[in-house]
């Protein structure tokens, strides 16, 4: 495994989400924060096989202290790669605006999912259409500063 190095990291291959990224970490926070009016934030994350410290950039919801994200994947089947790399690895490296802190990242069970699901929805209004694509179970993650 490797150590954390934010300058190392490894930027998502997606397009969008590189560009966004770079944007986000270059104006140190001020630029490239929201999707469409959905706040942002990078996550850097350890890779579950690699060890390669990863970033994406997603949209994240409040709960108290916590931020949520959601592993949504556009309503796929299939888990995104970060969400199974943060079950193997859960600390993380946030930047949401200009500050910078180590999170630890867990999942919230069905229950706890269903009382912060509205207000996901209202922050990212198709998650619901994507959690109506699948017969998966979107996670919901809590990310809590450590």
């Amino acid at each position: 495994m490797s150590a954390y190095d934010p300058a190392a990291v490894q930027i998502s291959p997606t397009p969008w989400v590189a560009e966004q990224a770079k944007k986000y970490e270059e104006s140190d926070g001020t630029e490239g924060t929201d999707l469409n009016g959905s706040p942002c934030l990078l996550l850097d994350y350890q890779g579950r096989r690699s060890g390669t410290w990863r970033r994406t950039v997603l949209i994240y919801g409040r709960d108290g202290d916590g931020y949520l994200i959601v592993a949504s994947k556009g309503g796929s089947d299939s888990h995104p790669v970060w969400f199974l790399s943060l079950q193997e690895n859960p600390e993380v490296h946030l930047r949401v605006g200009g500050e910078r802190f180590t999170a630890r990242a867990e999942v919230l069970p069905v229950s706890e999912k269903a009382r912060v699901w509205p207000h996901l929805v209202e922050v990212y209004q198709p998650y619901e259409e994507y959690q109506q694509k699948t017969d998966r179970e979107i996670p919901v993650v809590r990310l809590t500063r450590v």
